[in-house]
């Protein structure tokens, strides 16, 4: 009788350090369906059970009381990539759920779907659509680590290129959309958005 190995354990982290200039105001603090949005999308994630929780941000953001582990970028001003390369630093589970602080029509349904397809391949998941990769609602593996931190360092830092490399080296798989994706994985950036 064989026994089906356990999944491996993962990590999420709620990517909340952006600047919002755009928005003209803490992103965060945006009320949707009645709450701050910095809540809405931490109810998300901590409704997945992951092992460790994290708000990537600033230590004085408005979640500061949120009883979640603040990790703050090393390098600040270096965009979202930073605040990943410092969770995957921080966290000892294999696997990383990344969710940006703008993407408010998210579902726990999409959530789940590419945490179970990362945990059964233990490799990282990028849902991909003709525009491109959509890397702040992914999963990303602990050994991305290194290919972020390189990508810090070098002119190129954006998250098309980072995961593109993960794709090259065969760490992360790109998920093609399902039909219904699109608006969940539409983020606000400015007041006409909402």
């Amino acid at each position: 009788m064989s026994s089906t190995p356990p999944l491996p354990p993962f990590a999420a982290v709620l990517l909340a350090g952006g600047r919002s200039t755009r928005m003209g105001r803490d992103k965060a603090e945006l009320i949707i369906d009645g709450q701050p949005l910095w809540q809405r999308q931490l109810g998300e994630l901590r409704a997945l059970n992951p092992a460790e929780l994290f708000i990537s941000g600033r230590s004085d953001g408005p979640y500061a009381g949120a009883g979640v582990e603040i990790v703050t970028d090393a390098v600040p001003d270096l965009g979202p990539l930073a605040g990943i390369a410092a969770t995957l630093q921080r966290t000892t589970a294999p696997l990383l759920l990344v969710l940006a602080i703008d993407l408010p029509r998210i579902s726990r349904g999409l959530l789940t779907t590419l945490v179970t397809a990362a945990r059964q391949s233990g490799a990282g998941v990028v849902p991909q659509s003709e525009r491109g990769f959509e890397p702040l609602a992914a999963v990303y593996p602990r050994t991305a680590l290194p290919a972020a931190r390189a990508c810090l360092r070098g002119s190129d830092r954006s998250l098309q290129h980072f995961v593109r490399h993960l794709i090259d080296v065969g760490v992360v798989s790109a998920w093609p959309f399902a039909p219904g994706w699109r608006d969940e994985l539409r983020n606000v950036n400015t007041p006409d958005d909402l």
